[in-house]
């Protein structure tokens, strides 16, 4: 869904609609949660109607809410949204990169041992699910390129070298892309919440730079169209009600981000501690060619927000980003990690809702000045 302003013939009243967007997950439903571990095994194979049927559940509450675009809550991304696609390959360790979070926990990205490097699944293949069961247009989410090229160890790998992985691991993020829009993805999202993360470990900028000129490569693979459905989502992080990064500050990664050739952004605001400042870098750095939807809903925080709370939050927003450039999302997905409890399944319903409502109250207000 995209704004526009139309004007009625019999009443002349303006109407508007601001496009609202998720991120991605959603808590599974406690039935699943049994069911695997009693398999013991997330990939056994008599989950397959356990899945199947969340994910229709899953649609059926998003579409309930009134959400004009729907996702399959990421339901069976096997381990996580970052590792989906390489978890369970013979060729990789779960001991690579580690991510701390602010609760004092972490989290592992595996690492790759041997080459060549492949996708074990490729997300298309949760979209194809999807769009069975939706009768709104569905997003799908995808790791980013610079994420995956953690995998890669410091060491090089005999007969594997750096830029051997990066061809393959380009090539294999491409492919994922292209299914996905080819299927029909109303927009692919590329998970990119390493970026805030790479000031916290590199504050230079070095790392961040290496990240967006990657990700560019892959970017630079589709043409203006297809980038006008391809999106960056970006946050500090979100497990266990913990963020990895939040003390880093925006101002170090958005004039960067905003590099990259997406016609779509996704950006975490809702739990800045000074969002109008934030807007204001945005306003600042951010391209005509741009969309930004801005987090109005703190996915980490167990307040429901109130759709006049979210209404306030797209108010402010619109004082520094064109309304023909903005949106609205959550912060974050409400359970990237497969963290099933810390947010309740209906707790994350009871925000998209508010969310899809308080952006339609400041569409009505913007659209009647």
């Amino acid at each position: 869904m995209r704004f526009c302003i139309g004007v009625t013939s019999e009443s002349n009243e303006f109407t508007m609609t601001i496009p609202t967007e998720p991120i991605g997950s959603i808590p599974r439903p406690v039935e699943m949660l049994t069911a695997i571990e009693i398999a013991g095994d997330d990939a056994a194979p008599q989950l397959e109607a356990i899945y199947e049927n969340a994910i229709k559940d899953t649609i059926q509450k998003f579409e309930d809410t009134g959400s004009p675009v729907v996702t399959d809550g990421e339901q069976r991304k096997y381990h996580n949204f970052w590792t989906y696609c390489v978890h369970g390959l013979p060729n990789v360790s779960p001991d690579g990169f580690k991510i701390p979070f602010s609760a004092g926990h972490t989290r592992r990205m595996h690492r790759l041992t041997a080459g060549p490097f492949r996708y074990k699944r490729s997300a298309d293949r949760y979209l194809e699910t999807a769009l069975r069961h939706a009768k709104k247009p569905v997003k799908q989410a995808v790791i980013s390129p610079s994420a995956l090229s953690l995998m890669y160890p410091a060491d090089d790998i005999a007969s594997y070298s750096r830029q051997e992985f990066i061809d393959d691991l380009l090539r294999e993020h491409e492919t994922e892309m292209r299914r996905c829009l080819a299927l029909g993805a109303h927009t692919v999202q590329i998970d990119f919440t390493e970026g805030r993360l790479a000031v916290k470990l590199d504050s230079s900028g070095g790392l961040l730079n290496s990240f967006i000129g990657l990700n560019n490569l892959a970017l630079a693979r589709f043409s203006d169209e297809e980038r006008k459905r391809i999106g960056v989502h970006t946050c500090p992080g979100g497990d266990r009600d913990s963020t990895h990064s939040a003390d880093v500050d925006y101002a170090e990664l958005l004039p960067s981000l905003f590099e990259l050739r997406a016609g779509n952004f996704y950006i975490a605001l809702a739990i800045e501690k000074d969002p109008e400042r934030v807007l204001k870098i945005i306003k600042k750095h951010m391209k005509p060619d741009q969309r930004i939807f801005i987090g109005v809903i703190a996915t980490i925080d167990p307040h429901i927000e109130t759709p006049e709370e979210v209404r306030d939050r797209v108010l402010q927003a619109a004082k520094y980003i064109p309304l023909e450039q903005l949106g609205t999302t959550d912060d974050c997905g409400y359970a990237p990690f497969c963290d099933d409890v810390s947010t309740t399944r209906e707790t994350a319903f009871a925000k998209i809702k508010a969310r899809v409502e308080g952006t339609q109250l400041a569409a009505n207000i913007l659209g009647a000045r």
